[in-house]
């Protein structure tokens, strides 16, 4: 029988699955704002994030089951796969490797970082909170949605994390530009501990968890329960 992941293993792999995806989607803004712009730049940042959480979940889910994200986290607890307890220190070690991976983009010269926010995101001018948080549950729903679909469900096909990248690198490519499509409150809260900047921070927490537990209800009752 494979060798059980103690609770520190799987913290651990949390915590580095969220600063690789912190850092390196975080860098994808700094550096595509100062050599790409454009749709180029849109494209540049979500197939960063993309391939970024493919690796984090795929490393992670032997270990911890890849969460990578409080929102999958809770939605994990709601449906009864991980306990309370276990919840809040994957959540802890979730935020903890998206403030160190936030705080290592400052080892990037400034000059090209200007501009850039350092990773930071922000709602577009002309969204209002309530279309923010609507997009972030929706963009959410679609990421949780694949996460039960290729990892969680035991039907699913072996490709570790690259259905979850996919989700993510569509819902930037939609939601991106209007707030950034954090998808995962660990992703916004990261970057936004790091420059003490809290703007509309709720937006990243309620959207996501509402949009991650809708998910997890829906395939749980009508998909991996359905007879």
């Amino acid at each position: 029988m494979p060798e059980k992941s103690t609770l520190v293993q799987k913290m651990f792999a949390e915590g580095i699955g969220t600063f690789l995806l912190v850092f390196l989607g975080g860098g994808s803004i700094i550096i595509s704002s100062y050599f790409l712009g454009g749709s180029t730049q849109l494209l540049a940042i979500a197939l960063a994030h993309g391939i970024a959480l493919s690796i984090a979940v795929t490393m992670a889910m032997g270990i911890s089951g890849g969460h990578i994200n409080p929102a999958v986290t809770i939605a994990m607890l709601v449906t009864k796969r991980i306990k309370a307890s276990e919840a809040a220190n994957y959540i802890i070690a979730q935020i903890i490797g998206a403030v160190i991976g936030a705080a290592l983009l400052f080892s990037i010269p400034s000059y090209i970082a200007a501009g850039s926010d350092w990773g930071l995101l922000t709602v577009s001018t002309g969204v209002n909170v309530y279309q923010a948080i609507a997009l972030e549950a929706i963009i959410t729903f679609i990421l949780v949605m694949a996460v039960f679909g290729t990892v969680v469900d035991k039907r699913a096909p072996h490709i570790g994390g690259f259905g979850v990248g996919l989700a993510l690198m569509a819902d930037i490519l939609v939601a991106g530009p209007l707030t950034g499509a954090a998808a995962n409150p660990a992703r916004a809260l990261g970057p936004e501990i790091v420059l003490l900047n809290f703007t509309n921070w709720y937006v990243y927490v309620i959207g996501p968890i509402i949009g991650g537990i809708a998910a997890a209800l829906i395939y749980q009752k009508f998909i991996i329960n359905k007879r």
